[in-house]
């Protein structure tokens, strides 16, 4: 009987061991396993294809960086990686210029008065989303990434399923449980 190709595969712990060792070729496979679900994350966080592919990009060059620092004990590569890459969007969308719209035509007070308020606005949807994403940030990985995937990259429950190869069950439940603990935490008082 020969041996199929999934059998053949190393697992996670298997190659995150070796490149801990300062295998290249282990740790590519571990970035040609996990990139496109890594991209993903980044995306539906970052909502710029650019900025998200450069998360990713940062996010495991600092997991090479910090190889000697995982420990399987404490989880599993992917949960780990995920966690590396969502804080590198994170971190890019926060540093993300945002640039009021100019106006072509009206008086100079008004445009002043238009981008006043354009400003304000911009001031209160970012203040609304860094504490949307500082609240993400505590939830379990789980119930934050398809959290993330459903309002920043405008995912519906059966987008999301299919995208992170999930029965639309699973995240529903996870999406219920997660918006359950953002709720309480926006309601608590700092």
């Amino acid at each position: 009987m020969a041996s199929s190709p999934n059998a053949l595969r190393a697992s996670d712990q298997t190659l995150m061991t070796r490149t801990q060792k300062g295998d290249c070729e282990a740790f590519a496979q571990l970035y040609d396993r996990h990139a496109v679900r890594a991209f993903r994350v980044a995306r539906a966080i970052c909502e710029d294809t650019g900025r998200a592919e450069d998360a990713v990009q940062e996010g495991f060059l600092a997991i090479w960086n910090s190889r000697a620092q995982f420990h399987a004990g404490n989880g599993s590569f992917q949960a780990w990686a995920m966690r590396i890459v969502k804080n590198r969007a994170i971190d890019s969308y926060r540093a993300a210029a945002v640039r009021p719209p100019t106006q072509a035509s009206g008086s100079p007070a008004e445009a002043s008065d238009a981008v006043s308020k354009s400003a304000q606005d911009q001031v209160v949807a970012r203040s609304e989303s860094d504490a949307l994403l500082t609240s993400l940030r505590k939830l379990p990985d789980a119930q934050a990434e398809v959290i993330a995937l459903a309002f920043f990259g405008e995912l519906s429950h059966s987008e999301i399923a299919a995208q992170l190869e999930l029965p639309a069950g699973t995240v529903k439940g996870r999406m219920r449980l997660g918006l359950e603990k953002l709720r309480k935490e926006m309601e608590t008082p700092t």
